[in-house]
């Protein structure tokens, strides 16, 4: 009885959104995708590359640091406003991306007339910050230009595409050295420009393997046979030029170079094999971003690799520790 007489009882309406609560909810989730548009998570190379001017200086004065900061905060305001503005362009072709048809833009739920005045507001950012010293932010200046030329013609070029975007992440680590006044290692240039190359080749194979030519015109210049081709020359061009510049103009200095070299040259080879493992067993390798943060192997192996070099930096500037280590 007493469940039959619970059984009539009506289930309580629930209670009908708000229009306040509405409000909150459409904005708080503006706000999240006006948050996407800039990518966060690629903050990262701005993060890692512009600040290498720094390491292994014996001293470096706070003018020096507060230089690579600002300098760091200009690539990563520069890189938004050129994603928003990829984004734009691009948002007719994103819609037949399996991935890319889920950003705000492509999607609909950011207009070009807002995703614009956003881009507007980081360029006049960048502006301020570029003003304080412009003979010295010349690498951002031509990040933007080169960009512009990317989104209108060089993005559909095949080869050529992915040497543009390489060569944005080589500009980074100059911009690094010109707030410090610094010389650049050409072997570091080297390095990263074949790393990203590296990367870019795998995002490409990616793509060819889900979306083919319809969603990247430059596609068409591509294969899968010339993409595993492609990566391991880049591989190889990578793996040599970081070990040279370890060796002859990496911080450890002439004397203490050929050790740096040779304990790195495991951590180096085995993060090749871990990202050709991603690419062509796993197949995955669509965000290089992801791959080098995310994938636990290679985060365990940069970690490993970064604290021996940690070690090895120490002892080579501050002999006297090392020696008391070998007592």
């Amino acid at each position: 009885m007493h469940l039959a007489e619970s059984a009539d009882v009506p289930e309580s309406p629930q209670r009908p959104e708000t229009a306040p609560d509405l409000a909150v909810e459409t904005r708080t989730r503006l706000i999240a995708d006006l948050a996407g548009l800039i990518r966060p998570s690629h903050t990262a190379k701005a993060i890692l590359l512009v600040p290498v001017a720094l390491i292994g200086a014996p001293s470096y004065s706070l003018t020096e640091v507060v230089g690579i900061i600002s300098a760091t905060v200009a690539f990563m305001v520069a890189s938004a406003a050129v994603y928003i503005g990829n984004d734009i362009v691009d948002r007719h072709r994103d819609r037949h991306h399996p991935v890319k048809r889920n950003r705000p833009i492509a999607a609909g739920r950011v207009g070009v007339v807002t995703a614009s005045v956003c881009c507007a507001v980081l360029l006049a950012v960048l502006a301020a910050i570029v003003a304080r010293g412009p003979a010295s932010y010349w690498p951002v200046l031509v990040y933007l230009a080169l960009n512009v030329a990317y989104s209108r013609f060089l993005k559909h070029i095949p080869l050529v595409d992915v040497g543009t975007v390489a060569a944005g992440f080589v500009l980074r680590v100059v911009q690094g050295y010109e707030v410090t006044g610094g010389q650049v290692p050409a072997w570091l240039l080297i390095t990263v420009f074949s790393m990203s190359l590296l990367l870019l080749l795998g995002k490409r194979r990616r793509e060819l393997l889900e979306t083919g030519a319809v969603h990247r015109p430059a596609l068409r210049g591509y294969s899968m046979e010339l993409t595993n081709w492609l990566l391991q020359i880049a591989s190889v061009l990578a793996l040599v030029a970081g070990l040279m510049y370890l060796r002859d103009e990496g911080p450890f200095g002439p004397q203490h170079g050929q050790t740096a070299m040779m304990l790195s040259t495991p951590f180096a080879l085995f993060a090749l094999f871990r990202y050709l493992q991603i690419q062509l067993v796993e197949n995955e390798g669509d965000d290089p971003v992801r791959i080098l943060l995310r994938d636990r192997v290679m985060v365990a192996n940069s970690m490993l690799w970064a604290a021996t070099l940690g070690v090895t930096l120490v002892l080579v500037h501050h002999p006297s520790l090392a020696a008391a280590v070998t007592l």
